[in-house]
């Protein structure tokens, strides 16, 4: 299958390295390339899930991770969720990086737990709400992030000490350990995820269009959703 050459389609290393560590603050700052690979990344863990949980993984969930299920699944997508994150709350890359690393390890400290279209989006707005609490100087409330993540403020507060409880309260990430995922990710971009990556621009070129007049608004109201 052939793809566009565009310039607007290609991501090297060296700029999602540049985008991590030079990002602007500004309304008008592009989406974070993290986002993407971020995505890429975890659609790919999800795609395993869906191979393996046909085996013997589904019947060795862990009860106390369930609580990151929806009733439903959601009716949108992982990078219009991210999208939709960043656009609300300017969180910066190495938050994304840092919620990452909390997803990682979270799946490391819980063996029974899978990523699923279920219980995907719960996740990403604690990681990234967490993440975001680590690295940023100042934050919103998380009736806030309850309120862009499309959850109640007592659900989020649930899902946060819940969390918590279940990573052992490990939420340090020293310098070493934050440069090994960067380096995870810039390995994403330039050996294993290039359709991946090349798809989810795509897919966030088509959000930025249909968002373009919501955006034009500015970042007062937030469109609801509710998972």
């Amino acid at each position: 299958m052939a793809y566009s050459s565009s310039s607007s389609l290609i991501i090297s290393p060296r700029k999602l390295r540049y985008d991590l560590y030079s990002y602007s603050y500004q309304e008008d700052s592009n989406t974070p390339l993290v986002i993407n690979v971020l995505a890429s990344l975890i659609e790919r863990s999800m795609a395993r899930t869906q191979r393996i949980v046909k085996n013997y993984l589904s019947s060795c969930k862990l009860k106390n991770t369930n609580i990151f299920d929806c009733r439903e699944i959601p009716d949108m997508t992982i990078q219009s969720y991210l999208e939709r994150i960043f656009r609300y709350t300017r969180a910066g890359p190495s938050v994304y990086v840092v919620a990452y690393v909390y997803i990682d390890r979270f799946c490391q400290n819980n063996p029974g737990f899978r990523i699923n279209a279920r219980n995907v989006h719960r996740l990403l707005i604690t990681t990234i709400m967490m993440a975001s609490k680590y690295v940023e100087d100042m934050n919103y409330r998380n009736s806030y992030f309850a309120r862009v993540g499309g959850l109640t403020t007592k659900e989020l507060n649930k899902l946060e000490l819940e969390f918590l409880f279940l990573m052992g309260f490990k939420l340090h990430v020293n310098v070493s350990v934050f440069e090994s995922y960067c380096c995870h990710l810039e390995r994403e971009v330039s050996i294993g995820g290039g359709y991946h990556i090349e798809r989810t621009l795509r897919c966030a070129e088509q959000i930025k269009a249909s968002q373009h007049t919501d955006d034009e608004r500015g970042y007062t109201q937030i469109a609801r959703v509710m998972l």
